[in-house]
């Protein structure tokens, strides 16, 4: 029996889950998020970690299981200074907990080993996530669209094939595509707009985000939209308007709803081309591993209107919503999940069944 704490350390979104565990197999799980932008007070992750672990109720803790994307984050000078700092933090929190921070190889180490191979434990939530899927689809690629970026992991055989271990490789080979649910820069996503019969280009500013287009396109609820607005204003329709109007400097009485929905409507598009590019990529290469088309499992905030549809757009037949396998609230938050399930099988010393009843 076993009691587990994961955590998904991210720059903007700190994600965690307990897991209770016995005799080898899954008996109840839970996951929290909090929207917690590292680089405006990281000398509060700390709270942060506790807080989460107070709401989901931990008590006491077998074993907990760590990984993070935060090192990435301009609060911290290096990736180096950043996975130190944030270890410390995990530390100090829980200092009577065993910690297994997660490696770009798909293994758990140890505090002290972390701490000495930064660039191996940096950035490697996805594959958590690759480990999960591959014990229940032996050949496809994951697609985990969150709020900022999307990752993109190969499994061939049961195992993670992944071409990069590093984001600046991933960025190379397509595994990584750095556009997200929520946070990405509209700027980012499209440099000019068909309007009019015409085409605007897009102001390069901080205008509006991803966000926006999928409140008004009814990607996501108001709840789901858990960042920060552009313009640190509401997130209802109408502010979600013209916030996207100020893109092509407009405003709401000189476009009318019609156009407005018509820009997040192209917006949306590109962005499901964007991750489409990286899947193709990854698929390509896939075939040529495989010796066969396989399919795509997706997951996380943008499973359904991002991942599914850059699965479609590259013309996959078989998609797999990992929500068939996963309870649906632990699919927004699977890295998390799977590195509190790796732990998990640490502490038991074997195998743990998890796949959804």
């Amino acid at each position: 029996m076993a009691d587990v704490l994961g955590f998904d350390i991210g720059g903007a979104n700190t994600k965690a889950a307990l897991l209770h565990t016995k005799n080898g197999r899954l008996v109840a799980s839970k996951v929290a998020l909090e929207y917690f932008p590292i680089w405006k007070e990281p000398a509060k992750l700390s709270s942060v970690l506790l807080s989460l672990g107070q709401r989901l109720g931990a008590g006491h803790l077998d074993g907990l299981g760590v990984t993070m994307t935060a090192e990435l984050s301009d609060a911290y000078a290096t990736k180096r200074e950043g996975v130190t700092q944030i270890l410390s933090c995990v530390k100090q929190t829980y200092p009577d907990v065993p910690i297994h921070v997660l490696d770009t190889d798909g293994n758990l180490a140890s505090v002290d080993e972390a701490e000495a191979a930064p660039f191996k434990v940096a950035a490697a939530n996805w594959a958590a996530t690759g480990w999960l899927v591959a014990q229940r689809i032996r050949d496809c690629v994951v697609v985990d669209v969150g709020s900022t970026s999307a990752s993109i992991v190969p499994i061939v055989n049961g195992r993670v094939v992944a071409r990069g271990k590093t984001d600046l490789e991933k960025l190379m080979f397509g595994e990584l595509v750095y556009t997200g649910c929520l946070r990405t820069n509209v700027c980012a996503i499209v440099q000019s707009i068909p309007l009019r019969g015409g085409v605007a280009k897009v102001a390069s500013e901080l205008f509006a985000t991803s966000g926006d287009v999928h409140l008004l396109l009814g990607n996501i609820a108001a709840s789901q939209y858990v960042s920060e607005t552009a313009d640190g204003r509401g997130k209802t329709v109408a502010e979600a308007s013209a916030r996207l109007a100020r893109t092509v400097c407009a405003d709401t009485e000189m476009l009318t709803h019609r156009e407005i929905v018509q820009m997040a409507t192209y917006i949306y598009e590109r962005q499901v081309a964007q991750v489409a590019e990286g899947l193709g990529a990854v698929n390509d290469n896939m075939k040529k591993l495989a010796g066969r088309d396989v399919s795509v499992a997706v997951t996380g905030l943008g499973r359904d209107f991002l991942a599914r549809k850059a699965a479609e757009k590259v013309g996959v037949d078989s998609i797999v919503d990992l929500a068939t396998l996963l309870e649906t609230e632990a699919v927004s938050a699977t890295p998390a999940f799977a590195v509190a399930l790796m732990a998990a099988c640490k502490v038991e010393g074997g195998n743990v069944q998890w796949t959804r009843q």
